[in-house]
């Protein structure tokens, strides 16, 4: 037997394999198809150290076993971890296996399980691994674990409202649902609200706690429509006292969401980030925020209709708007205090104790705050009135502002509070209206609570674009830490891991934090199940490349298409192509159309294009997957950094080989990515190529790793660039 070790930075002896006795079986010999393996679940059962742990498939490779060893170091160690497995080993599975044994083994060591993911089908495939594994140790033990997991999501991916439910938009969905359940709507109809499934929630599905089990978004809809209560708010409530939650990354990440939604997790909690090699990403975008002119317009019609709403709210019923000012004098922890159906978004940046202050004066009354914003709407569109680029750091732009528009970064610094509590008060539940203005007020509180990390460029227009005027403000943040380090300081142990985390020492660096083990395993296979190859010049032997310079190349554009024109000749079924850009992609189709090889490659294989256009997209995917299935087979244009190169799985005939058309470095003439650039190398000495190359082999590796799934699968892995 032969295992494939881990590259590992941990202390401490490694546990032997034969601890696994007669338990574990290695398909090292053999092919295993996982897929087959779903109902053999018989004889997974092992230690780690003095921990059993369930595993619910019959067989566990090294792979697995060497990283439940690691994640349990770090979780006896109550500290963070950085791990690295590829995709298709079963890193979701060995995940909640040993999470899930630590948390029945060991009661007390450790409180509830956040499992954050991406996408709504990821999570729904975490639940699924989980249902199976609860499964798995009902019949090992002999009865139901007292277990409770379930997932969060959207309004709009839980309402069983009727005609809620038939918007897809989220915004939609969010404002119609305030409508019906805000507290003031509910005062108004002696305290039931106008939706009957919010009704029956509050009346029953408090005192009435869910079974133990494990529940996704369709468990939750078909028990919320069997007991007449609202899945959303049933969710909401239960995730408090449940063992484990799944949902979104931003629920915990973007501070506007967690503040609302996870404040009441434990800080024995463990945090798992999966699919996190964008992490950084993520937390960049979650405190960034962009303002257009369109923006500004919106703002002030927003701004006029709080003015009418007050002016009409002062002849009927001052007193609310007086208690609201005694409120603010208070702090803007009484202010802020909303139940679950009139919460919107927190405050941005807010620590704890700024809550105790009182609202500067000159903003505590609602007509004066409407002046304060006014004066605040009309100093942007000021700033966006320009003819060349400005690039300024946050205390430059809080001193113009203070001197030129004589707003004081006190004020600023609440604006985001202080217009929650104003909409709270005029009882206006429609928020959609209000988007652009919230926009605007959060971007405020950024600039004036945070004067390092953060750059402000306003640019009249886009560099892609030069000829049309588009002027836009970008407060971006350049530090990925300032909206994780609350994370990585509240809980007990945050791990962080994916299939693409290579090279691993970047992260700990951007994200600044300190795990106690890092490790990275490889894959054991019984058999080659990949071809790389790498193409550097065409059948006429000239170079190949997607280097900006080149992109114009006749000869690139014409050698590409023939080498998809002879993979399509001996690949069968299907074959996915991913393109630097969309740009990219458009001028290389059109090249293609015009010299003939496409209508080459349409002989062999129907072709399908992703597009930016969410709809076209889904029909397109939908379509390739019949061709493949079929027996047609068909090839998939498509974009790296784009939605088919994170989360979709071409596992099996779905992706018999993948082409990656150059390497996708981002957009280097960016102003914003040179500041961040600039950023990273003054503050953490990370050089700018090295960033930018770590950046383009995570997405890379990405793109390639959406064909191979899984021990069974197999498939060709082509980079074309010289």
């Amino acid at each position: 037997m032969q295992t494939h070790g881990a590259d590992c930075e941990t202390t401490g002896p490694l546990c032997d394999f034969d601890s696994l006795q007669r338990t574990v079986e290695f398909a090292l010999e053999e092919e295993v198809d996982w897929d087959e393996q779903e109902d053999c679940m018989d004889q997974a059962l092992f230690f780690i150290d003095d921990l059993e742990i369930f595993f619910p498939y019959e067989y566990i490779y090294p792979e697995q076993y060497e990283y439940m060893q690691e994640l349990k170091r770090a979780l006896d160690a109550k500290g963070h971890a950085l791990l690295e497995m590829p995709s298709g080993t079963g890193k979701t599975v060995s995940l909640l296996s040993l999470i899930v044994s630590y948390q029945l083994g060991y009661p007390g060591r450790m409180g509830k399980f956040i499992y954050c993911s991406r996408t709504v089908p990821e999570i729904e495939k975490v639940l699924e691994e989980l249902k199976a594994l609860i499964q798995f140790i009902t019949q090992e033990c002999g009865d139901t674990p007292d277990y409770l997991g379930l997932a969060l999501s959207a309004r709009k991916n839980l309402c069983i409202h009727e005609e809620v439910s038939r918007h897809r938009d989220g915004t939609v969905v969010d404002s119609l649902c305030r409508n019906m359940t805000a507290s003031f709507i509910r005062a108004k109809h002696d305290g039931r609200a106008l939706c009957d499934f919010y009704n029956g929630f509050e009346a029953q599905g408090r005192d009435k706690p869910l079974d133990p089990g494990i529940y996704n978004l369709e468990d939750l809809k078909a028990l919320g429509r069997q007991h007449g209560w609202c899945p959303y708010f049933l969710a909401r409530y239960t995730i408090t006292h449940s063992n484990i939650v799944v949902y979104s990354y931003h629920y915990l990440l973007d501070p506007k969401i967690a503040e609302l939604v996870s404040r009441e997790m434990g800080q024995d909690s463990v945090v798992v980030f999966d699919e996190a090699h964008n992490i950084d990403n993520v937390c960049i975008e979650s405190m960034s925020v962009n303002i257009h002119q369109r923006h500004l317009r919106q703002s002030e019609r927003s701004v006029r209709t709080l003015q009418t709403k007050i002016h009409e709210i002062k002849e009927k019923d001052a007193a609310k708007l007086r208690d609201e000012y005694r409120k603010l004098i208070e702090g803007l922890r009484t202010s802020r205090e909303l139940s679950m159906t009139d919460a919107v978004l927190a405050n941005p940046v807010l620590p704890a104790h700024v809550l105790t202050e009182a609202v500067p004066g000159n903003i505590r009354k609602a007509e004066h705050f409407v002046s304060f914003l006014k004066r605040l709407i009309e100093y942007l569109k000021k700033r966006l009135n320009i003819e060349h680029v400005v690039n300024e750091a946050p205390t430059v732009f809080i001193e113009n502002i203070s001197s030129d528009a004589e707003i004081d970064a006190k004020a600023l610094r609440f604006c985001s509070e202080r217009l929650s509590s104003l909409l709270q008060t005029l009882e206006l539940t429609d928020y959609n209206d209000f988007t652009a203005l919230m926009r605007v007020t959060t971007f405020g509180t950024l600039v004036a609570t945070y004067n390092q990390g953060f750059s402000l460029i306003i640019e009249p227009f886009d560099d892609r674009a030069p000829s049309i005027r588009d002027p836009v403000l970008h407060f971006s943040c350049m530090d990925a830490s300032l909206a994780i380090k609350p994370v990585f300081d509240r809980f007990q142990s945050v791990v962080i891991t994916s299939g693409t985390l290579s090279p691993l020492e970047m992260y700990p660096k951007i994200l600044n934090f300190q795990p106690v083990t890092v490790c990275t395993f490889d894959m054991t296979l019984s058999r080659t199940s990949l071809l790389p190859m790498i193409v550097t010049c065409g059948s006429d032997q000239a170079k190949i490349s997607s280097r900006y310079e080149s992109r114009d190349d006749g000869s690139v554009k014409r050698n590409y298409g023939h080498l998809l024109l002879e993979l399509a000749r001996v690949v069968p079924d299907g074959i996915v192509c991913f393109f630097v850009s969309y740009e990219y992609l458009e001028s290389m189709v059109t090249t293609w159309y015009d010299r003939g090889i496409m209508g080459k490659i349409k002989q062999r294989k129907l072709v399908f294009v992703e597009t930016q256009d969410v709809v076209e997209t889904s029909i397109a995917l939908d379509n390739f997957q019949k061709a493949c299935e079929n027996g047609r087979g068909a090839i998939l244009l498509s974009v790296a950094r784009g939605k088919v190169s994170e989360g979709i799985d071409f596992d099996h005939h779905l992706g018999r080989a993948v082409l990656m058309f150059g390497i996708p470095y981002v957009y280097t003439q960016s102003r914003i990515l040179k500041a961040r650039l600039e950023y990273l190398s003054t503050n953490f000495q990370i050089k700018e190529g090295a960033f930018l190359t770590f950046d383009a082999m995570r997405h890379a590796a990405q793109c390639v790793g959406r064909a191979i799934r899984g021990k069974s699968d197999y498939g060709i892995m082509c980079f074309a660039d010289s």
